[in-house]
């Protein structure tokens, strides 16, 4: 059963005749992004600070935001946050919210990183400005007030899958000090887009499978769907990964490849733990003014966070 709250969501998008994302340019889905967010989303968690940061990038300053939250003394444990919006939408703005939820629930420092996106800049700029961000956020940390041996990197959907990228991509480089977790929320982890889930639940439930389409093809080619930097399921091993809580909903598209990225790092002697929120859609842990479950869902990360960053 889809979940009421999620349905009266589906329904009254409807209702409004908001547009379906696919339907729109990449400049025009960015605006409606940003400007329904304010009927979904809960009011941010007050902090004791927050900063604007840049970090240097392959092509640019990366643009960043650090969220401190009340009662942390000396240097913070830290969550990078990379935020959702199929690698074409989205931005600090659109997950202040989340990320302020997350640092009062964790008890962490959140970074949220305003990486390079599609059309404007294709793959592989995303995932070069994330891995570069988090190695100059630990390079960093001591002026910053962070601790260094206590990162985690995390995000949802397609930050989900620049998240698991970045915990890839500084296990293969022997990066020191290693990160101590992933949190990967409802993530894409196979650009081939071939998972059951992509058929059962690709049309009715807010992302479709015409949205998926649209945003791969804003993104990359279909011949760099296999690479591992794309698709992070297709990595040649995912052993000595960091360990991740991955979390799905129901009646999601990216269902059954978040679930086969845990089982996959399992298989592979990576510790992982599985939730899935049965009745929920793609995009539910934002929407906590409408969804209780989200709320629920952020208790469950900030939770899983304090326990690994401790």
């Amino acid at each position: 059963m889809l979940d009421p709250q999620a349905k009266a969501v589906l329904d009254l998008m409807i209702e409004k005749g908001v547009p379906p994302t696919h339907t729109l340019t990449p400049a025009q889905a960015r605006a409606f992004y940003l400007e329904r967010r304010v009927f979904s989303q809960p009011e941010a968690k007050p902090m004791a600070e927050v900063r604007d940061l840049s970090a240097p990038g392959p092509r640019g300053a990366i643009p960043l935001r650090l969220y401190r939250p009340a009662g942390v003394s000396g240097a913070a444990p830290t969550l990078v946050y990379i935020h959702g919006g199929g690698w074409v939408i989205g931005d600090i703005v659109t997950h202040e919210v989340l990320c302020t939820h997350l640092a009062a629930a964790s008890g962490c420092a959140v970074v949220s990183v305003d990486y390079r996106m599609g059309p404007e800049h294709r793959f592989p700029a995303a995932p070069d400005d994330v891995v570069a961000a988090t190695r100059w956020l630990q390079a960093q940390a001591p002026s910053l007030n962070l601790d260094a041996t206590r990162f985690a990197v995390g995000g949802d959907s397609a930050g989900g899958n620049l998240a698991a990228v970045v915990a890839l991509a500084l296990r293969d480089a022997g990066d020191a000090p290693a990160l101590k977790f992933q949190l990967l929320i409802y993530p894409a982890t196979d650009m081939r887009a071939g998972a059951p889930s992509h058929t059962s639940n690709g049309q009715g439930y807010l992302l479709t499978s015409d949205t998926i389409a649209y945003f791969r093809g804003h993104y990359l080619s279909p011949d760099e769907y296999t690479d591992w930097r794309a698709s992070p399921l297709l990595a040649n091993s995912l052993a000595g990964l960091p360990p991740a809580l991955v979390l799905t909903a129901g009646f999601d598209p990216l269902r059954d490849e978040g679930r086969q990225y845990a089982d996959a790092m399992s298989a592979a002697g990576s510790v992982a733990q599985y939730v899935c929120f049965e009745r929920q859609i793609h995009g539910f842990i934002t929407m906590g003014r409408v969804i209780d479950e989200a709320n629920t869902a952020v208790a469950l990360c900030g939770a899983a966070l304090r326990r690994a960053l401790a």
